[in-house]
């Protein structure tokens, strides 16, 4: 059995990072450790993406079956592709299991261990999976157990399918689901307030992976930039996407930023190619993912891609057998880009990926945080994963937040103005993946009319880097020159180095416009004054709130206190340079 695991990588299928080759890593080893001195029916074990859960499931199976306290092994996941690397897992440890790949066919090999099914597949025969689970003892590996909430359908089918299992392994690498569905299986403890919260038995956060090398650090980089767009009633709207909006207008704006055709996409999409030419020069075999809301814009973006890199990207839009073949090419190849639509967000394992771009207006937790999984997975010491994200406020407190674990409430009063934009979408974009008609529903609530880019911010381990500036600018390059092999000490030193350069470059900017200022060449109006410095503050109470996780009014009202003077609108170019001042004294910048 030992040289069976040693055939297979902690993280498997990626190459075994720094300082793990044949051997469990240590969380395996207390997990497993748990699992046989409790050896119970049902073990919930939360691990984050990339830290190994497919090779500690495995390590039970295969103990469980060597002691024949089971017979057979029955693996539920989320995607037909998800089915194939699991069996394919398995047959490293010497567990044979059939993906179900002889279509409608009926009987099985006497050479398999088992199956592997998906929850779907599970909801459409569960009379089948029932008598697989109980004329035999066998134990059920349900791999992102969350999705057991997707549709009660799906839950209540392997609630009943596999209630007389002799064991459950549950496994989830994401934060649990927002809604009030229960989980089958997974255990809720009564709390406060009439609610509910459910109690894995293991646990191994992003924060725990990253201080144990096991996983990349990620850097965000954020882009704003102004927006225009028509609404239905006829109306022209402009607003930033940086800058604090309500939320209908964070939306519109968001979606114009998105639209294939206008200016912010293809700047970030051209930055995100330069990032991923940098990390290539220290990861030659490195590659980029776009994650796009529907497939009209994934096919847009990936005739983009093929523009600014001369290299046409793999293009992944559905959930079947021909996408799983691109996937696994793409995974083994050299290749640049790949743009999927959602199905590479979750359980997909490109350990190569390095850079991504967030082209989706999915705003959930549970959405986001498996999407940024798929950059984790460390193969060498020192790789850095780079993510590129659109200004919006609930993406980038999702990005804050990456290292907080977060369990499954039930019974939870939402807050005043959960709903919304912030709703979970999944209905509408898998409507959207079944076909392009589906797609105008996205797209026909307004019209966009015009989008630009500017580079706002790097957020790397909670805290913010940088100023705003143009694409293509020596401040931009900067960020995004950045070394592809880093320690995350020597990302946060050099990040600091980089915005102390900016201040300075954006220093020296003006007093030239001072000087100039003086000379009777040309006078700036006014309110073209105001509206720079205006702009300019507010990128940095955005910056400062989010990192101290407080609201932008409260910044604006603590600098108001300190600095004196009317509220921002009625402040003169002196009261907001000197608030400027003020705050970035508090970021840690020259004042």
């Amino acid at each position: 059995m030992t040289s069976a695991f040693e055939q297979l990588s902690p993280a498997f299928p990626g190459k075994a990072p720094w300082g793990t080759a044949s051997a469990l890593r240590a969380w395996q080893v207390e997990a497993v450790t748990l699992y046989r001195d409790r050896s119970p029916q049902d073990f919930l074990c939360v691990a984050t993406p990339g830290a190994g859960k497919t090779t500690f499931a495995l390590r039970i199976a295969r103990d469980l079956l060597s002691s024949r306290v089971v017979r057979r092994v029955i693996v539920v996941a989320p995607t037909e592709h998800l089915k194939v690397q699991w069996a394919d897992a398995a047959a490293r440890v010497g567990i044979q299991l059939d993906p179900g790949l002889g279509g409608s066919k009926r009987g099985r090999s006497r050479d398999y261990s088992g199956v592997v099914v998906t929850y779907a597949g599970v909801a459409a025969r569960p009379f089948h999976y029932e008598a697989l689970a109980t004329n035999l003892p066998t134990l059920v590996i349900f791999d992102e157990i969350h999705h057991a909430g997707d549709s009660r359908s799906w839950g209540d089918a392997i609630g009943d399918c596999f209630r007389y299992a002799v064991r459950r392994l549950s496994l989830t690498g994401t934060p649990f689901r927002s809604d009030d569905h229960p989980i089958p299986f997974v255990t809720y403890e009564e709390r406060g307030g009439g609610t509910r919260i459910s109690r894995p038995d293991y646990v191994y956060g992003y924060a725990d992976a990253l201080r144990d090398h096991v996983v990349r650090p990620v850097l965000f980089m954020n882009y704003g930039g102004p927006m225009r767009w028509r609404t239905k009633a006829g109306d022209e709207i402009a607003a930033d996407l940086g800058e604090p909006l309500t939320k209908d207008l964070t939306a519109h704006a968001w979606r114009t930023a998105l639209d294939p055709k206008g200016e912010w996409i293809a700047a970030v999409l051209r930055a995100a190619d330069t990032r991923l030419t940098e990390v290539r020069r220290h990861v030659p075999d490195a590659g980029g993912l776009v994650i796009a809301s529907h497939q009209t814009a994934a096919r847009a973006y990936a005739r983009a891609l093929a523009s600014i890199t001369g290299e046409k990207p793999t293009v992944v839009l559905s959930d079947d057998a021909g996408s799983s073949a691109r996937i696994e090419a793409f995974a083994a190849s050299q290749g640049r880009w790949l743009v999927a639509v959602r199905m590479v967000s979750e359980g997909v394992d490109i350990p190569r990926l390095a850079v991504g771009v967030y082209a989706t207006a999915t705003s959930t937790p549970l959405f986001f945080a498996q999407a940024v999984g798929r950059f984790v997975r460390a193969r060498r010491r020192g790789e850095v994963a780079t993510v590129f994200l659109p200004t919006v406020p609930v993406i980038l407190a999702h990005a804050s937040a990456l290292e907080r674990q977060r369990d499954h409430v039930l019974g939870a009063r939402k807050a005043a103005g959960e709903a919304g934009l912030w709703d979970e979408s999944e209905a509408l974009l898998a409507e959207a993946n079944r076909g392009e008609a589906a797609s105008d529903g996205l797209l026909g609530e307004f019209e966009a009319l015009e989008s630009r880019a500017t580079f706002d911010h790097v957020l790397f381990d909670g805290a913010a880097f940088g100023l705003v500036a143009e694409p293509h600018s020596d401040d931009e390059r900067d960020y995004l020159g950045l070394p592809g092999l880093l320690e995350p000490d020597q990302v946060s030193a050099l990040l600091g180095e980089r915005q102390r350069r900016q201040q300075a470059r954006h220093d020296q900017r003006i007093k030239k416009e001072a000087r100039a200022a003086r000379e009777p060449v040309e006078v700036v109006a006014l309110h073209r004054t105001l509206a720079t410095r205006r702009k300019e503050l507010n990128a940095l109470v955005a910056q400062h709130a989010r990192t101290v996780g407080v609201p932008h009014s409260h910044v604006h009202a603590d600098l108001r206190r300190q600095c004196g003077g009317p509220a921002l609108a009625e402040c003169s170019v002196e009261q907001v340079d000197a608030r400027i001042r003020l705050i970035r004294g508090w970021r840690g910048g020259p004042s």
